[in-house]
C-alpha cells in the first residue's frame, strides 16, 4: 500500500510540474505596449496605439479589434463548420442537415438571381389587394408571423410586475432608420443618410418594375409616413425609464380606445388570445390609430411595400442586396460587401443558432473554460458582496436586500442546458427565400408558445458564438457566452492578473447591471418594485448623476459627446465592473503578490487587459452611428473613465497631478 501510494505521489507531482510548465510555457506574454507614452495621459493608447496604428478596418467591415468585432473572426470558425457540412451528405433531419442545407442554399446565388424578386410578388400582391384599415392591419398581422414586421411591434416576455408569468408585449416601431432623431436632425451627416436611405427605397420600387418617377414618389410617401410614426417614438434615453414602459392594459380598453386599430382582432389575427397586454410606448400606439384614421390607404400600401422590399431585399437577387449594402456603406461607412460565405454564417446563426452553436461548442468551447470560470463569477461575487457591507451611504436594511438579490443571480456560462429545436424548420438547398421564411415562422411560433405561460428560466436570448455578455433582469441572471471566453477575454493559461482585468472586469460589469439605473428596479425575483428605502435610493441616483454629469463632458471625433443620459446604466457597470474584479483579483495569490512578469507589476496586468479588452478601432461614420443609438461609451472611454475614477489605478501607474487622466480624489466617482 506504502508503495503504490509513494508510486501515486510522485505521479501527481510529476503531472503538477508538467501542468505548471505547460501553463509557464503557454503563459500570455504583453508585448506591444508603447512605451514613449505617458500611462497617465491615454492609458487606452499607451496600452492599444502600436495595435490601432497599424490595424487595418477590412473592407467588409465596419470595425476591427475586441468585443462585438471579435464576432468577424467568430463567424470564419462558424463558417469553416458549415463548408464541412454542407458537402456532407447528412442524415434528413440532422442539426448537419439543416444547417447545411440552409448554408448551401444562399451560397447558391446562380438559383437566387435567377428567381429575381419573383419569391416577394405574392406579398406585394396581398398588399396590392388591401382594400381598406381591417384588411390592412390583417395582413400586417399575417406579415409579422413570418418576420416581416411593420407597423406593429409584437414580443412576449416576462411581465415586469409578475415576473414568473409571460405576457404579450407591444412596442413603438414602424421606422427603418436607426431611431427617431435621425428623422428630424438637419445636419449634413444625417442629411446625407436621409438622402441615402431615400434613395435606396426609390432603388427597391424601380427594382420590382416601377418606373423611375413613380419609384422616388412612393419613396417620399413611405419616408413621410415613417416620419410621422418616429414623431411618436420616445427617444432613447427616454426608453430607459423601466416604469414608464410599463403600461398594462386590458384588450377591451385598448380597443375603445383605438378603434381603428382594433385590439381585439388584431391579436386574434397574431394568435395571442389574451384579456390584457402591455403597451410600452401607448403615445406611438396613439399616433397610429390616428394615422389609420387620416392615411390614405394607398399611401399606407406604399408604406407596406417599402417596408417588406427592405426587410427581404438581402434574400433577393443580386441587385436588390447591392441597393441595400449602398445604403449600409453610407450609414456605417463599411467599404465593400461581406462576402457572400460571412453574410451566409450570420443568417444560419439568425435562423438556426442553436443548431449551428452546438456544432461550435463541441469543436471549439474547452470545458476547462466553464469551470474556471465558476471560480472567477464565484469571487467576483464575494468581492461585491463585500463593497455593499462597505459602503457609507446605504442603509443596513436595503443592504441585506441587495445582498439577497446577488445571491439569488442565475448564471448562465457557455452553452444552454437545453438546445431550442427546429423540427419545424423546413429546409431545401434550392429555395433560400422559402427557407428564411419557414425560420421565422418557427421563430414567431416560438415566441407565441409563451404567453402566459411560465418564463422558462434556462431560455438564453443570445446564441453561444455571440462574443458578448448580458444581464437580464427580469430574469436576474448574467450570462456569458462560450463565444466571449476566449482571449483577450479569458485564456486557460492566462495568469489571473489578465484572466481578472479581462473577463473578470466583464463579470463585474454585468453583475453590477443588476444594480444600475434601470436593474436596480428590480428586485431578487425580477419583480420591478421599491425594495429600496427612498432615502437609499435618492442617494444611489446622486450617485448616478455624477456619471452621467461626467460623461457628457467626454469628447468623440472632436466636437461629439457621450450621451451620459443614454450610456448611464454601462458606465455605472464599467466603474464598478472595474473595482469589483480588482477586488477580486486581490483574493488570489497573484493579487496579494508584487513579481512582476513581462515587466510589469501584477496590478498593472490587471489594467493592461483591461485596456486590451477594448481595443476597438472603427470607421468614423460607424462610430456617429453608435454614440447616437449605442447605451455603451465607445471604447477608449470604456477604458480611460472607469480608470479615472479608480484610486489603485493611480497607483499602479504613479499618476500626478498634470497627467490629463488624472482627477482628484474627491472628484472619483464610487457608485458601488
Amino acid at each position: 500500500m506504502k508503495r503504490l501510494l509513494y508510486f501515486s505521489l510522485a505521479l501527481l507531482l510529476a503531472a503538477g510540474c508538467k501542468q505548471a510548465a505547460d501553463l509557464d510555457t503557454k503563459r500570455v506574454v504583453l508585448t506591444g505596449i508603447d512605451a514613449s507614452k505617458k500611462p497617465g495621459d491615454d492609458f487606452f493608447m499607451y496600452v492599444n496605439s502600436i495595435w490601432y496604428d497599424t490595424a487595418q478596418i477590412p473592407a467588409s467591415q465596419s470595425g476591427v479589434g475586441a468585443y462585438s468585432f471579435l464576432n468577424y473572426p467568430q463567424r470564419i470558425r462558424l463558417q469553416a463548420i458549415l463548408d464541412s457540412v454542407s458537402v456532407s451528405n447528412n442524415p434528413t433531419g440532422s442539426i448537419e442537415q439543416k444547417v447545411g442545407d440552409f448554408y448551401a442554399a444562399g451560397m447558391d446565388t446562380i438559383a437566387i438571381d435567377k428567381r429575381g424578386y419573383q419569391p416577394i410578388k405574392p406579398v406585394l400582391a396581398s398588399i396590392d389587394a388591401v382594400t381598406d384599415v381591417p384588411s390592412l392591419l390583417k395582413l400586417v398581422a399575417e406579415e409579422q408571423k413570418v418576420g416581416d414586421g411593420s407597423i406593429i411591434g409584437f414580443n412576449v416576455g416576462p411581465d415586469d410586475k409578475q415576473s414568473t408569468i409571460n405576457i404579450a408585449q407591444f412596442y413603438q416601431t414602424g421606422i427603418s432608420l436607426p431611431e427617431r432623431d435621425y428623422y428630424f436632425k438637419t445636419d449634413s451627416s444625417t442629411l446625407k443618410i436621409q438622402n441615402a436611405y431615400k434613395k435606396y427605397l426609390t432603388s427597391l420600387f424601380v427594382l420590382t418594375g416601377t418606373d423611375a418617377t413613380t419609384a422616388a414618389k412612393n419613396a417620399t410617401v413611405a419616408y413621410e409616413i415613417e416620419k410621422q410614426l418616429a414623431s411618436a417614438h420616445r427617444t432613447n434615453i427616454e426608453l430607459r425609464d423601466v416604469k414608464a414602459n410599463y403600461n398594462k392594459m386590458a384588450v377591451a380598453a385598448l380597443s375603445q380606445k383605438h378603434p381603428y386599430i382594433n385590439w381585439a382582432k388584431l391579436l386574434n389575427d397574431l394568435g395571442a388570445k389574451v384579456d390584457s397586454v402591455n403597451v410600452g410606448q401607448p403615445a406611438y400606439y396613439d399616433k397610429l390609430n390616428a394615422m389609420l384614421k387620416l392615411v390614405p390607404i394607398n399611401d399606407w400600401k406604399i408604406y407596406l411595400k417599402a417596408n417588406a422590399l427592405t426587410t427581404y431585399s438581402n434574400f433577393l437577387s443580386q441587385p436588390f442586396a447591392d441597393a441595400s449594402f449602398e445604403y449600409t456603406k453610407i450609414l456605417t461607412g463599411q467599404a465593400v460587401k461581406k462576402t457572400r460565405a460571412e453574410e451566409m454564417t450570420q443568417a444560419v446563426d439568425r435562423s438556426l443558432g442553436h443548431a449551428l452553436a452546438q456544432l461550435y461548442v463541441k469543436k471549439y468551447f474547452p470545458e476547462d473554460a466553464k469551470k474556471r470560470m465558476g471560480v472567477l463569477v464565484d469571487n467576483l461575487k464575494k468581492a461585491f458582496e463585500a463593497r455593499i457591507t462597505k459602503l457609507d451611504w446605504m442603509s443596513d436594511s436595503t443592504k441585506t436586500k441587495a445582498k439577497e438579490k446577488l445571491y439569488a443571480f442565475t448564471e448562465k456560462i457557455g452553452y444552454p442546458d437545453k438546445w431550442r429545436d427546429y423540427a419545424n424548420v423546413e429546409v431545401r438547398r434550392d429555395t433560400y427565400f422559402e427557407n428564411r421564411l419557414s425560420a421565422n415562422k418557427n421563430d414567431y411560433r416560438y415566441t407565441l408558445a409563451k404567453v402566459g405561460q411560465p418564463v422558462d428560466r434556462t431560455e438564453w436570448l443570445t446564441t453561444p458564438p455571440t462574443v458578448t455578455a448580458y444581464n437580464n433582469p427580469p430574469m436576474n441572471e448574467i450570462v456569458f457566452p462560450a463565444g466571449i471566453l476566449q482571449s483577450p477575454y479569458f485564456d486557460v493559461y492566462a495568469d489571473d492578473a489578465l484572466n481578472y482585468g479581462g473577463i473578470g472586469m466583464v463579470i463585474g460589469h454585468e453583475i453590477t447591471h443588476s444594480f444600475d439605473d434601470q436593474g436596480a428596479q428590480y428586485d431578487k425575483v425580477g419583480n420591478v418594485t421599491d425594495w429600496w428605502t427612498k432615502t437609499d435610493y435618492q442617494k444611489f441616483k446622486a450617485r448616478t448623476t455624477q456619471v452621467i454629469d461626467q460623461y457628457n463632458l467626454l469628447t468623440v471625433l472632436d466636437s461629439m459627446h457621450i450621451k451620459g443620459a443614454l450610456t448611464v446604466g454601462e458606465n455605472t457597470a464599467d466603474i464598478a465592473g472595474v473595482a469589483i474584479a480588482y477586488d477580486a483579483f486581490k483574493m488570489t495569490t497573484q493579487g496579494k503578490d508584487t513579481t512582476k512578469l513581462d515587466g510589469f507589476t501584477p496590478d498593472q496586468r490587471f489594467f493592461i487587459s483591461i485596456a486590451r479588452i477594448w481595443r476597438v478601432k472603427t470607421t468614423d461614420e460607424f462610430m456617429r452611428m453608435y454614440v447616437n443609438t449605442n447605451p455603451h461609451s465607445p471604447a477608449r472611454w470604456r477604458v480611460n473613465a472607469p480608470l479615472m475614477n479608480f484610486t489603485p489605478f493611480y497607483k499602479a501607474f504613479n499618476l500626478q497631478p498634470g497627467d490629463k487622466m488624472y482627477k482628484p480624489e474627491n472628484e472619483r466617482i464610487t457608485v458601488w
